[in-house]
């Protein structure tokens, strides 16, 4: 059974932080880890592959207790907790902080590929309540949390990855936050509120903005960071694809992801003759999109 998200009572995670917790889970007790990585704390992380964008929790040992994930391309969230253990009769995994809970579809079989349990439905429209207060999970009997809330810049980050307003910049985001590599490091208001797109990892892209236009067919493509909002004349307001950014040796780069659930790719390199074929205009940089299995060539300049 796959259903989408439903919003649940307060009830289902009522236990979240009572006495009933299974040993295993992180300590409820723990700060929130908004300052610099404690070594043997629980610390959250972010990381972006080509696979999508991951937000987890990483406990004292290093292992992960839990896993929020937006796959590339796609428009699912997916809870995993790896200590949890999969019940054949039980389908459904609940998701939230506090009040606000949402229902996942559980892999009744277990999650193969990360360990545990893992809950699966569409990102839901609340997702940044859900996940700046105290996080907790319910799979049957058992539960997970309540966890810290991971750092506003990193839940920020998060959610503009899963296509969710990330809302406003924090304020005072000069702190030191722990980072994917386990380090202390320092993440600002600017990195993280003004534009998730600068953010791949924990890493803060230097990319001039671009702008790459195409002829026969017409497509049109503007580059902020790692962010690719593709448009052509069915669609003119364009549509946003999260990418992994690779710079080249060059001075151009690739940027790869997923749109409609096919790979999407754009090349970019230097060419000072470069011309759109419909003008007598000349561009310092060559364009080629791969796109629904289609290869398309055009030219591209800063934005």
């Amino acid at each position: 059974m796959r259903a989408g998200l439903v919003m649940m009572g307060a009830v289902l995670l009522a236990g979240c932080g009572s006495g009933n917790s299974d040993a295993g889970n992180v300590s409820s007790d723990v700060a929130p880890a908004s300052g610099a990585a404690v070594a043997g704390e629980p610390r959250w992380t972010l990381e972006s592959t080509d696979a999508g964008t991951t937000l987890a929790l990483l406990g004292p040992s290093g292992d992960a207790a839990v896993r929020l994930i937006c796959p590339a391309g796609g428009t699912d969230l997916i809870v995993n907790v790896p200590e949890f253990e999969p019940i054949g009769s039980e389908e459904r995994m609940s998701f939230g902080s506090g009040g606000e809970v949402v229902a996942l579809v559980a892999d009744t079989e277990g999650d193969r590929q990360r360990g545990g349990v893992s809950g699966t439905g569409e990102v839901p429209v609340e997702l940044a309540s859900l996940i700046r207060g105290p996080i907790g999970v319910n799979y049957g009997a058992r539960n997970s949390g309540p966890h810290p809330a991971p750092p506003a810049p990193l839940a920020q980050a998060f959610l503009a990855a899963c296509g969710v307003d990330p809302g406003p910049a924090v304020e005072g985001g000069g702190a030191p936050i722990p980072l994917a590599n386990g380090t202390a490091g320092t993440m600002t208001a600017a990195a993280a509120g003004v534009s998730a797109c600068l953010m791949q990892g924990s890493e803060r892209l230097q990319v001039e903005p671009l702008r790459a236009v195409g002829t026969e067919p017409f497509w049109g493509a503007r580059i902020e960071g790692r962010c690719v909002t593709y448009s052509h004349p069915e669609d003119q307001q364009g549509t946003r694809v999260w990418t992994r950014y690779t710079p080249a040796p060059d001075g151009g780069g690739t940027w790869a992801g997923a749109l409609g659930g096919a790979r999407f790719e754009l090349r970019i390199r230097p060419d000072p003759d470069c011309s759109d074929g419909m003008s007598d205009r000349l561009y310092p940089l060559a364009a080629e999109l791969l796109v629904r299995g289609e290869t398309r060539r055009g030219c591209a300049a800063p934005a």
